[in-house]
């Protein structure tokens, strides 16, 4: 399908879903963003839900401003996945010792390393660049500098929430049982803190005071608390991408130790929660993608469902209405605490069956029932992205 309008804005709102399908709460924040005088447009994405101040699967471009609550506090969250040697039958009956040594190698929830993950030691992982990142750690935000041991060792962690680590099977086409490892998270508790104390700034600000949200505050180009959140916005989405990068190779590692014959293709990473500088009709514009991935001409992306539907490697057919964007997955229907009262772990059990996962309590908000259907996700954006594989999983790992 093709954009809708949304009517009754300032800047152009497009929305590539039905209008009329989108909770209240999240329509009063699209129209919230399209009022701000800074925003060139908004491409909503068919994930589209509420989110804090701006909704979860927009893309909002605006000219010499960004707003660091659309950007949200796990600045750079995103995904990586790598296509394998491996088929269906080169993957054991029993999957749960596999899942246990990926439990093993990279920790999850509030967890850390135990020792800080030396990148010269990780095969397959990029070497270049590692001192002179750390190095601008002392640049960052001086109410920050306390937790440089944390986010040195949360380097190669994956976190909680939605984030997760899969293997997973390629469905149909040519590779046909293909396995492929995939895996979500962003740039842990430094990105948290961050965000939060820049977001604090910017409610702060007089220019401010009058928005219908304060929590779509702005910060406007050529001020130092401008340039403040830049510095610290671009390292955080260096650390995401770091992070998922050093997690991939050590979830290569364990695939490795298990099945010695593996070989890998090329990994594709993407933000889904992130800043880009980008041109558009002559104008150039900071982009925020809030729950949304970059799908300009040829770019490879994914598309993930839930811990039991699959998900989808997709190419970019850069359409500018959407800003060369696509969603970054189905996207939730109820929130956290409606899924834990609707559904039970033996609806999560029926839910997951055939995935080597946690089936317990503290995970059913997690369940497929709490996201909308991906096949219909996928459907509403055939003018944003094209399909490279469908992929199932077979082993989820959550925090």
């Amino acid at each position: 399908m093709s954009f809708t309008p949304l009517p009754d804005t300032r800047a152009p709102v497009r929305v590539w879903t039905d209008p009329d399908a989108i909770e209240e709460q999240a329509l009063r924040q699209l129209r919230n963003i399209g009022a701000l005088p800074w925003v060139e447009g908004v491409a909503v994405m068919p994930d589209v839900h509420f989110g804090k101040g701006a909704t979860v699967g927009s893309v909002i471009a605006m000219r010499q401003a960004v707003s660091p609550a659309a950007v949200g506090v796990d600045i750079g969250c995103g995904m990586s996945a790598v296509r394998t040697s491996l088929t269906a039958s080169d993957l054991p009956d029993d999957l749960a010792p596999l899942r246990s040594a990926i439990e093993a190698a990279i920790p999850v929830g509030f967890a850390k390393h135990d020792r800080m993950v030396d990148p010269r030691r990780l095969r397959g992982l990029e070497q270049g660049g590692w001192d002179d990142f750390w190095r601008r750690f002392d640049d960052l935000d001086r109410r920050v500098q306390q937790l440089r041991d944390r986010a040195q060792h949360q380097m190669g962690s994956l976190g909680g929430g939605n984030h997760f680590i899969e293997v997973c099977l390629e469905q149909g086409g040519d590779d046909e049982g293909r396995v492929w490892l995939m895996l979500h998270s962003g740039s842990r508790n430094i990105g948290k803190e961050l965000a939060e104390r820049h977001m604090a700034v910017a409610r702060g600000l007089p220019h401010n005071a009058d928005l219908p949200d304060r929590d779509l505050a702005v910060f406007l180009a050529g001020t130092p608390e401008m340039a403040a959140y830049r510095r610290d916005l671009w390292w955080a989405q260096e650390y995401a991408r770091r992070n998922r990068a050093v997690m991939l190779a050590l979830l290569c590692n364990v695939l490795r130790e298990h099945l010695p014959q593996v070989r890998y293709d090329e990994p594709i990473s993407c933000h889904h929660n992130y800043v880009s500088e980008e041109t558009y009709d002559g104008v150039e514009v900071l982009v925020t993608r809030k729950g949304a991935i970059r799908a300009g001409a040829g770019d490879l992306g994914i598309i993930p469902g839930s811990m039991g539907t699959g998900s989808y490697i997709v190419r970019g057919r850069g359409n500018p209405d959407a800003y060369c964007s696509a969603s970054h997955g189905a996207g939730r229907r109820m929130s956290r605490n409606q899924a834990k009262r609707t559904f039970t772990t033996e609806d999560l059990a029926a839910q997951t069956a055939g995935v080597e996962c946690r089936k317990d309590p503290g995970v059913v908000d997690e369940i497929p029932g709490a996201y909308k259907d991906i096949v219909e996700v996928m459907a509403q954006q055939k003018d944003l992205v094209e399909v490279f594989a469908h992929l199932k999983q077979v082993v989820c790992v959550k925090g």
